[in-house]
């Protein structure tokens, strides 16, 4: 395949190191003077505004801040879904400093049309460790050569600490790990001490040692609902709308580590936090149009709403829309407050019917859904039931009640048990998959 050496891409996600920007730029500028280079930055605001500078003295550089942690895997994928490339384009860690040139041509003379990528390929287990159980191809993106075009066929990179495991994977299961071809330099290069360089310089976990660790891991002290979590399939890319400060999340990927997990939150200082625990947070409503984002959520095999359909304004067009990004073969999981539960219809009776956080109307709440309206709902927008369950409350039935609910059925026609059965849950979880 004909390269054009001198207009390959490069993509470099960067967290807190001015100096080693500039260490990048400057030695790779020294090289190839030309090469349009994407600085993907996750840095706080005021580090941020030291780098831009320093991207800004060389030509071709675009730098993109997002003033928080972005991670290196949902940064790359970042830049794999919104910057429009095509063609070769290279990955390669911010920690780096170019020797010499020639590293970009070795990288192309390996890389043929069909390929994945090449670089350094060496066997890591489902977990990203080098020792583990039923190794595999694991293509490692500190320095890797891709065809664009055909990342973009696989799962894309993730938060966790080897961000290509999804796609790696993916690759493995399918029979097609033979997409990626190993450069042999790249193993010394990279190593934790070589005797001699050949091209690159890569200090082991240069940007770890200097900024103090990976920043994965934040606590958290919501509470998590154990009943919602157990009902969600497992996922390689997952939307959460409506997942407010990330523990959710966190506990999701505790048992899913290899999930793209988009989250979708309104509130700022809850998707503030759960930047920490997913892999790529909008801090929109969902219901706002934005491009960028539908493209970026297309053919998840999970969407999670959870209290998302109460707050939204049009319910049916938002599962319609996740219906229509969702893969051929997703699934969608809503968690619903039952608005015909006992103590919600006692209220409504004697008039109590309040905005409060215990009332029957909740102060964000737009809309209000029963068993049957709410399974209406789904087979609306093209979805059909394939699980779930009624969540009963730990609150004790007033059996008053019960008796005045049967006499209410028979006066309208209605299955006396079935509205007594329908008024007793908190809350509906439900599991749907495209019709």
């Amino acid at each position: 395949m004909l390269i054009n050496i001198d207009q390959i891409p490069v993509v470099a996600v960067s967290y807190n190191s001015p100096d080693l920007i500039a260490s990048l730029l400057g030695t790779l500028r020294k090289f190839y003077p030309s090469n349009p280079v994407f600085i993907i930055d996750g840095s706080a605001p005021e580090i941020a505004d030291q780098i831009a500078p320093i991207a800004a003295q060389f030509e071709h550089v675009r730098f993109i801040p997002f003033g928080y942690n972005i991670h290196h895997g949902p940064g790359m994928a970042w830049a794999i879904e919104n910057l429009g490339l095509t063609g070769p384009v290279l990955f390669l860690d911010s920690d780096v400093e170019v020797l010499k040139r020639g590293f970009l041509e070795s990288l192309a003379e390996h890389l043929e049309p069909h390929l994945y990528g090449v670089g350094s390929v060496a066997p890591v287990d489902e977990n990203g460790f080098t020792n583990g159980p039923n190794p595999m191809p694991y293509l490692h993106p500190a320095c890797m050569l891709t065809n664009i075009e055909v990342v973009r066929q696989w799962p894309l990179p993730v938060k966790h600490g080897a961000p290509m495991l999804p796609p790696m994977m993916a690759l493995a299961k399918a029979g097609q790990s033979d997409l990626l071809r190993n450069v042999e330099w790249l193993h010394n290069d990279f190593a934790p001490t070589p005797a001699q360089r050949i091209y690159l310089r890569h200090d082991w976990q240069g940007t770890v040692r200097r900024t103090g660790g990976y920043h994965y891991d934040k606590p958290s002290t919501a509470t998590v609902d154990q009943e919602l979590l157990a009902v969600v399939p497992k996922a390689v890319k997952l939307v959460h709308v409506g997942c407010g400060d990330g523990a959710f999340a966190k506990a999701y990927k505790q048992r899913h580590p290899v999930c793209n997990y988009f989250g979708i939150e309104r509130d700022l200082i809850a998707a503030e936090q759960a930047r920490a625990h997913c892999d790529f947070v909008y801090q929109q409503d969902i219901e706002t149009p934005d491009e960028s984002r539908d493209r970026q959520m297309a053919q998840a095999d999970c969407w999670l709403l959870d209290g998302a359909l109460e707050r939204a304004r049009d319910p049916w067009a938002l599962l319609a829309m996740a219906r229509a990004s969702m893969a051929p073969q997703g699934a969608l999981v809503v968690s619903v407050r039952n608005f015909q539960h006992w103590s919600n219809l006692l209220r409504l009776a004697v008039g109590d019917y309040r905005y409060a956080a215990d009332g029957v109307l909740q102060r964000d709440e737009l809309r209000q859904f029963t068993r049957g309206s709410l399974l209406e709902l789904l087979g609306q927008a093209g979805f059909r039931l394939t699980g779930g369950y009624a969540v009963q409350g730990t609150e004790t039935v007033n059996e008053g009640v019960l008796p005045v609910l049967r006499q209410l059925a028979h006066l309208v026609g209605r299955d006396p048990e079935q509205v007594v059965q329908d008024a007793l849950p908190q809350r509906f979880i439900l599991l749907a998959t495209p019709a």
